[in-house]
C-alpha cells in the first residue's frame, strides 16, 4: 500500500483505502527502508533477511501500513488505529476492569494478545507489566502496550500475519507487528488536534511533532514528541436500584473511556563510524497517567461518603527503552550487533475511596503498589549472499544468536490499602505478594532464502532456545512461492512455534474483591490470584507452566491482473497446544477455605494460570487494492479487505483431583468460550482515498462481525449483532507548509447492542454496553487538526 511521509497524527486525509487485514514481512535492522508514496509494491524488512524483498515477492502474507493510514482517523492511540485498518486485529475498550482500563490488550487473528510479537525497527519490544486478570478479552495475558508508541515517531508499520517463532522466538504465533521509526535529518512537522464526542464528553487535545538534526557530515538524530489530554467518556445508565438512596435516579457510575494523559519522547539516530561500520540507536521515555473508575459503592457503607462513592484508580505507566547497535560488512558478510533494554512500570493509587474496616479513620487516598517488567537482550546477526550456479538468484544465508534476561517485580502498597478488606475498588498488593523474579534464555538460529528460478522461491528457518525456568524448545519454518506468470502466484508456509509463559503469568499474585452475580445480585468475593508455583496454587491442584506449542499453516493466492490492481487471498490454520490460560474464579468449598486459611490466606475464591487448553484457529484474509488516476479528477485508491476467523476447542486437560473432590472446575465454560467465540468472527472494510492537488478525502465503512459474551450458564450468553461504522475525513493544503484536516468517526452514531438484563449482567442497567464491543461504545466523534511541515 502506498504511504505518506508526514507525521500528522490524526490527519484525516490518508489516501489509499485500507481496509484490512494487512500483512507484513520483515528484514533485519540493516535493511530498513522507508516506503515510497508512489509504490504499490514496497520493500519489506520483516520476516526476511534477503535484500530488496518486495511485498509482491513475499512468501508469507505481508503488508505495509503507511503514515497516511495511521493518521486516517480521529484517534491518537496506535492500537485503536490498527484496530480500524487491520481486519484481523481486534481492540475492544473494556471499562471497570481495573488496570485493563489503562493498558488495553489487542488481539491478532482472535488469539491471545501476548501471542503476537511486537518489534520496533526490527528489535523486540518489551511487554507491559500489567496482567489482564478480569473478565475482558485477553484475560490472563500481559502483552506489549501498543499505545505507549506514539504515531508521531512512526514512518510505517509492517504486519506479518504468519507464525514466525523460528525467525524471532517466543510470542510470534499469531504474527509480528514491526514498527519502523522515522529517520533522517531532513524535514519535520508539528500538529495540534482537537476532538469531542457527540455526547459532549471525551474531549481530546493532542500536540505532536517530529524533527531531525545532522550529526556533522556522518550522522543524524530524529526526535518525536507526543502529548495528549483525553477526558473520560461516560455511557453509564441512571441508578434506580434503591428508592431510599439520596442519589436515586442519578448517574453515579462512570462507564466508558478513562481520563488519560500520555507524554512520550522518541529518539532515533545513526552515525557513520567509518566506511564499514555504522552505529545506530533509538530510545524512548514515556509516561501515561490514567484515571479509571471502579464500581460505585452505594450509600450507607461509609460515614466519610454517606451518599456513596466512586473509587478512582489513578495509575502511572512509565515506559523506558534503549537499543544501541553496530552494523557493517566484512568479507561479504553483513553483520549487526545490538544491545536492547526495555522496561514498563505500572504504579497504582486509589482516590475517593475508603477502607471500610477502618471506618471513619480511613484515609481516602491509598498507594496500592506497583508492577514492573524488564527485559535486556544481546543479539548478533550475520547474513551473506552466495551465488549458486543452479539458482537464478543468490542464496541468502543468515545466522544469529540471542541472550535475553527478564525480570518481573511486584511492589507492595501501603498498609491501609490491603489491611482488612482493603481499599474499596482495588485492594493493594500485600508484602506476601511482593518480590522480584527473573529468568534468562539463549537462542541460536539460521535462515536460508533463495530465488531458485524466476518463478520459484523458497526459504527455511530453524531456531533453538533454552530457558532457565522450563527447558529447551526448537522451532522450524518452511516457505515457498511459485509465480505462474506476472499476474498469478501461489505461496504457502508451514511452521512450528512456541510461546514461553511470561514471568507475569508465573508469578503474578494478589488478593482482590471481585463481583459475581449470586441470586441476581452483584456480590463481592475476596479472590486470590496465586502464583502457579505457590503453596496455595499447589493446594488447588496447580502444576508448573510449560511453553505453548503451535503449528502454523497458510496457503495464499496472489493476483495482479493489472499494474494498478492487486488481490491476495490467504487461508490459515493455527493449532496451539498447552495454551496458557487463567483458570476460572473458583468459589472455594469450606474445606479449601480452611486449607488456605492455614497459609494466612482468607479468601472465598481462587485462581491460577494453567496449560489446560488446546485450540485450532482457522481463517482467511482477503485484501484487494485498486488505484485509478485522472488528470481531471485526481487519484483514487480503493481498498477492500476481509477477515474471517474461527477458534475451536480441541482438548481440555483432566480436572485436578482435588478440585473434583470439592465440586470445582479449573477450566469452566466461560473461560473456554471467551477464547472461542468472544472475538468478532469476521470484519469487512471498504475504503476510498482521493487526492487532487491541495485537496484530499477519505471514506471508510467497516462491518464488525458478531461475537458472543459467554457466561457459565448458556441461558445467560448474549450474541451481539454485527455493527456497521462509517468514518469520513478531509484535508486541504494551505500554501507549501500548512495542512488543515477534519473528520467524523462513526458518522451515523452507531452503538453496539446493549447488554440484556438477564442475570443482572448489566448491573441493573447501570452498565448498558459490553466491554467486548470491538469498536467501543462512545458513539460519534468529531475532530479537527492543523499541521505545519517543513
Amino acid at each position: 500500500m502506498p504511504t505518506r511521509s508526514p507525521l500528522t497524527v490524526l490527519a484525516p486525509l490518508p489516501r489509499a483505502l485500507l481496509l484490512g487485514g494487512l500483512m507484513m514481512a520483515s528484514v533485519p535492522a540493516w535493511a530498513q527502508q522507508s516506503v515510497s508514496d508512489g509504490e504499490l509494491q514496497s520493500i519489506v524488512v520483516t520476516g526476511t533477511y534477503a535484500k530488496n524483498r518486495r511485498t509482491v515477492d513475499s512468501e508469507s502474507p505481508v503488508d505495509i501500513i503507511g503514515a497516511r493510514e495511521l493518521q486516517a482517523s480521529g484517534s491518537t492511540e496506535l492500537a485503536t488505529v490498527l484496530g480500524r485498518v487491520l481486519p484481523s486485529l481486534n481492540f475492544p475498550r473494556p471499562s471497570g476492569a481495573d488496570a485493563s482500563d489503562a493498558v488495553r490488550p489487542a488481539q491478532l487473528r482472535g488469539l491471545s494478545p501476548d501471542q503476537v510479537l511486537v518489534l520496533v525497527n526490527g528489535k523486540r519490544r518489551h511487554a507491559s507489566a500489567v496482567v489482564n486478570v478480569n473478565g475482558t478479552q485477553g484475560r490472563g495475558s500481559a502483552p506489549v502496550d501498543l499505545n505507549a508508541i506514539p504515531l508521531s515517531a512512526i514512518d510505517h508499520i509492517e504486519v506479518l500475519r504468519d507464525g514466525a517463532a523460528a525467525q524471532y522466538g517466543s510470542d510470534a504465533i499469531a504474527g509480528v507487528i514491526n514498527i519502523i521509526l522515522k529517520k533522517g535529518a531532513a524535514g519535520g512537522d508539528a500538529e495540534i488536534g482537537f476532538g469531542e464526542y457527540q455526547k459532549r464528553d471525551g474531549k481530546q487535545v493532542s500536540v505532536r511533532g517530529s524533527t531531525g538534526f545532522n550529526l556533522g557530515d556522518d550522522g543524524w538524530v530524529r526526535i518525536a514528541i507526543d502529548a495528549a489530554d483525553r477526558d473520560p467518556t461516560n455511557r453509564a445508565g441512571a441508578d434506580f436500584r434503591n428508592p431510599a438512596d439520596p442519589r436515586y435516579g442519578k448517574v453515579n457510575q462512570r462507564f466508558g473511556d478513562p481520563d488519560t494523559k500520555p507524554r512520550v519522547l522518541f529518539v532515533n539516530g545513526q552515525y557513520r563510524v567509518n566506511d564499514n561500520i555504522d552505529w545506530y540507536a533509538f530510545a524512548n521515555y514515556g509516561q501515561r497517567d490514567t484515571s479509571a473508575a471502579a464500581t460505585w459503592r452505594t450509600f450507607g457503607r461509609s460515614t466519610i461518603y454517606p451518599e456513596g462513592f466512586l473509587p478512582l484508580e489513578n495509575s502511572r505507566s512509565t515506559d523506558t527503552s534503549l537499543v544501541t547497535c553496530l552494523r557493517g560488512e566484512a568479507s561479504g558478510w553483513r553483520w549487526d550487533v545490538s544491545a536492547n533494554y526495555g522496561s514498563n512500570e505500572f504504579k497504582l493509587d486509589l482516590d475517593n475511596t475508603v477502607n471500610l474496616d477502618l471506618a471513619g479513620s480511613s484515609p481516602t487516598h491509598f498507594y496500592a503498589g506497583k508492577l514492573k517488567n524488564t527485559q535486556s537482550l544481546l543479539n548478533v546477526d550475520v547474513a551473506k549472499e552466495y551465488a549458486v550456479e543452479a539458482f537464478t538468484g543468490p542464496l541468502t544465508v543468515a545466522l544469529g544468536a540471542e541472550y535475553r534476561h527478564e525480570e518481573y517485580e511486584i511492589g507492595a502498597g501501603d498498609l491501609a490499602s490491603y489491611s482488612g478488606s482493603g481499599a474499596q475498588g482495588f485492594s493493594g498488593f500485600r508484602p506476601i505478594n511482593a518480590g522480584t523474579n527473573s529468568r534468562h534464555n539463549q537462542s541460536i538460529y539460521a535462515n536460508l532464502e533463495a530465488e531458485v528460478t524466476k518463478q520459484f522461491s523458497a526459504s527455511a528457518a530453524l531456531r533453538h532456545e533454552r530457558y532457565s525456568d522450563f527447558g529447551s524448545t526448537t522451532s522450524a519454518k518452511g516457505s515457498a512461492r511459485y509465480a505462474f506468470n506476472d499476474a498469478v502466484s501461489l505461496r504457502g508456509t508451514a511452521s512450528s512455534g512456541f510461546r514461553a509463559p511470561s514471568l507475569a503469568q508465573q508469578f503474578y499474585t494478589i488478593t482482590t474483591t471481585n463481583f459475581s452475580v449470586v441470586n441476581g445480585v452483584n456480590t463481592p468475593i475476596e479472590t486470590g490470584t496465586f502464583a502457579v508455583g505457590s503453596a496455595a496454587a499447589s493446594a488447588l491442584g496447580a502444576t508448573p507452566l510449560k511453553a505453548e506449542k503451535a503449528r502454523n499453516y497458510s496457503l495464499g493466492l496472489q493476483l495482479q491482473p493489472t499494474r494498478n490492481w492487486t488481490t491476495t487471498i490467504d487461508a490459515y490454520r493455527i493449532n496451539i497446544d498447552d495454551r496458557v490460560a487463567l483458570s476460572a474464579n473458583m468459589t472455594l468449598s469450606q474445606t479449601l477455605k480452611d486449607t488456605l486459611a492455614k497459609q494466612g490466606l482468607l479468601v472465598g475464591a481462587g485462581r491460577y494460570f494453567t496449560n489446560a487448553i488446546d485450540t485450532r484457529t482457522t481463517g482467511v484474509d482477503i485484501l484487494s487494492t485498486y488505484r485509478w488516476e485522472s488528470s481531471k479528477v485526481g487519484r483514487f485508491d480503493f481498498t477492500a479487505a476481509y477477515n474471517h476467523n474461527k477458534t475451536a476447542l480441541e482438548h481440555v486437560n483432566a480436572n485436578p483431583a482435588i478440585l473434583t473432590a470439592n465440586g470445582l472446575t479449573l477450566i469452566d465454560r466461560q473461560t473456554i468460550n471467551r477464547i472461542t467465540v468472544g472475538s468478532p468472527k469476521d470484519k469487512f472494510s471498504l475504503a476510498t482515498d482521493w487526492t487532487q492537488n491541495i485537496w484530499g478525502a477519505r471514506a471508510v465503512v467497516t462491518r464488525y462481525g458478531s461475537f458472543t459474551v459467554p457466561q457459565n450458564s448458556v441461558a445467560l450468553d448474549q450474541t451481539y449483532d454485527p455493527q456497521w461504522v462509517l468514518d469520513l475525513s478531509g484535508s486541504v493544503k494551505l500554501g507549501k507548509n500548512w495542512r488543515l484536516s477534519a473528520g467524523i468517526d462513526n458518522v451515523t452514531n452507531r452503538y453496539p447492542d446493549q447488554v440484556t438484563s438477564a442475570g443482572n449482567l448489566n448491573n441493573n442497567g447501570i452498565n448498558p454496553y459490553s466491554g467486548f464491543a470491538p469498536n467501543g461504545f462512545n458513539g460519534r466523534y468529531y475532530y479537527a487538526k492543523a499541521a505545519y511541515s517543513w
